[in-house]
């Protein structure tokens, strides 16, 4: 498998605020050497939600540092609980983490790059700025925000990019218009992407609308994000009596397992497709919240990315019946 997890044990070194909703974590391994790792990587980390262990991950922040590893976690009330669980901790905690892990594919060879970022999704962007400034490229970034006193990173940013970087607050009336900026940019521009799902499906068709190809476009997701609000849904197995609860809380891949009806997997982003199952009925609607499938496949509901995506009310799927998902 690709996203193969190697644990290590690693102290929570120190905490700060970057904003009232933001806080950024320096996690320092047992056995550290420093040693560099991609840009756009990130970190799976042991949580404890509702006395059940769970996983979370987190992008790194910025370039490889020999203080050890940076992520930065918003206080999110709808989220499944890691965040709720990563903000109650304090300098000195023992935590569980894997080795860095990268999704990003940046080639370093074009003339000209486009970083967008949409909150939160700064986090793996700081490092792909970082790398391209360094390298004098030519690179501006577009950064989302509700707010600047919501933008982490912002001072960072400032005085790494200068003019080439764009913030655009709604509370400001600065909202970004992607089909603009994508109509502006050279053919050939290698654009990268982090933000909310809503906001990446957007991007994906403004792309491709200024004739851009689609592999051009790299991105990355929040597995906590979607369209409808997390909250806790029942899954029916086909063929069976069962009916299963999935809280807010877990995601259906972790509830399926841990019931006996086990479910394969890989990367548990929403990015490899190979948790995906077959849904046979859905009594309600289903917020796929990965980047596996199609908006057509989406539509069609005949699959589910069992790790990330949810669902509102009840769906019935099949666990067997995968074959032909990648």
């Amino acid at each position: 498998m690709r996203f193969i997890e190697t644990w290590i044990p690693a102290t929570l070194v120190s905490i700060r605020d970057l904003s009232s909703g933001i806080r950024e974590f320096l996690i320092r391994p047992d056995q550290f050497d420093g040693a560099a790792y991609p840009v756009g990587s990130h970190i799976n980390v042991g949580v404890t939600i509702d006395g059940q262990p769970e996983t979370r991950s987190y992008s790194l922040v910025g370039e490889a540092s020999s203080n050890g590893f940076r992520i930065a976690v918003r206080r999110a009330e709808d989220s499944r609980g890691g965040s709720r669980y990563m903000w109650q901790l304090a300098p000195g905690a023992r935590l569980d983490i894997t080795r860095p892990a990268s999704l990003v594919a940046v080639d370093w060879a074009r003339e000209n790059y486009c970083l967008i970022a949409g909150g939160i999704g700064i986090t793996p962007i700081l490092g792909v700025a970082q790398a391209l400034a360094r390298r004098g490229a030519d690179v501006a970034l577009q950064y989302a925000v509700r707010s600047r006193a919501d933008a982490a990173y912002l001072d960072d940013l400032a005085g790494l990019l200068g003019d080439r970087l764009v913030v655009h607050a709604s509370d400001e009336g600065k909202r970004l218009d992607l089909d603009g900026l994508f109509a502006s940019l050279p053919k050939g521009t290698l654009a990268l992407f982090c933000g909310p799902m809503r906001m990446l499906d957007a991007a994906r068709h403004a792309w491709v609308g200024a004739g851009h190809p689609l592999p051009d476009l790299r991105y990355e997701t929040f597995g906590s994000s979607g369209t409808l609000p997390t909250e806790t849904f029942r899954v029916r197995l086909k063929g069976s009596d069962v009916e299963l609860e999935i809280p807010r809380e877990r995601s259906m891949l972790d509830v399926l397992n841990a019931s006996g009806f086990e479910v394969i997997s890989d990367c548990k982003r929403g990015e490899c497709g190979l948790c995906a199952i077959d849904v046979v009925a859905v009594d309600g609607e289903i917020d796929h919240r990965d980047v596996f499938f199609s908006d057509h496949q989406k539509q069609s509901n005949a699959k589910i990315c069992a790790c990330v995506s949810r669902a509102r009310g009840t769906i019935t799927v099949d666990t067997l019946l995968r074959t032909d998902v990648v």
